[in-house]
């Protein structure tokens, strides 16, 4: 009895520290970017932030994985807001050390959304994440330094500015964590 009470403890212990060591895949949000065709737009999306029928019904359209993030905030992680300009149609993803809201809304920001929270120091399994703009359509979009850079530079997009790391693939977090 007393052998079993010491593997049951023990195996409760180490579930424990494992829950507690890794990130877990439900802390974890994937990051898409979607394009409107119609208002030559982009916009970056945490999964779940809108249904994908949604999306579909409002003319966006390609939506394309950039990284993954939290959704929980902790030391070392940065939030990342959501704001739309009416005026321009642009989505603008933002963290919150970019802009403050009165900057945002002196610009013709507003809806203020919290969507996900980014590292904001580099590892080993991280991407850094810039954000473009394009003076034409006053449009924002936010790319991974993975991600076809070049493309954007041809359709007019410049000012690269770095805004914090993201995690390439979910699997990757767990390693990450041990670190």
């Amino acid at each position: 009895m007393k052998k079993a009470f010491i593997l049951v403890t023990a195996v409760l212990a180490s579930v424990f520290i494992a829950t507690k060591g890794f990130a877990q895949d439900d802390e974890l949000v994937g990051v898409f970017r979607w394009y409107n065709p119609v208002d030559q737009n982009y916009i970056t999306v945490a999964d779940g932030q809108f249904q994908e029928g949604q999306m579909l019904n409002w003319n966006w359209k390609n939506k394309t994985f950039m990284f993954s993030a939290y959704r929980t905030p902790a030391p070392g992680r940065v939030a990342v807001y959501s704001w739309y300009n009416p005026d321009t149609k642009d989505y603008a993803s933002i963290a919150e050390d970019e802009f403050n809201d009165d900057q945002m809304i002196k610009m013709g920001y507003t809806n203020k959304t919290l969507q996900y929270y980014a590292l904001t120091r580099r590892g080993p399994n991280t991407v850094p994440v810039y954000r473009w703009s394009i003076r034409k359509n006053h449009d924002w979009v936010t790319i991974p330094e993975e991600g076809n850079t070049d493309a954007y530079y041809k359709k007019g997009y410049s000012r690269k500015t770095f805004q914090y790391f993201g995690i390439p693939r979910s699997t990757d977090a767990a390693i990450y964590n041990q670190l």
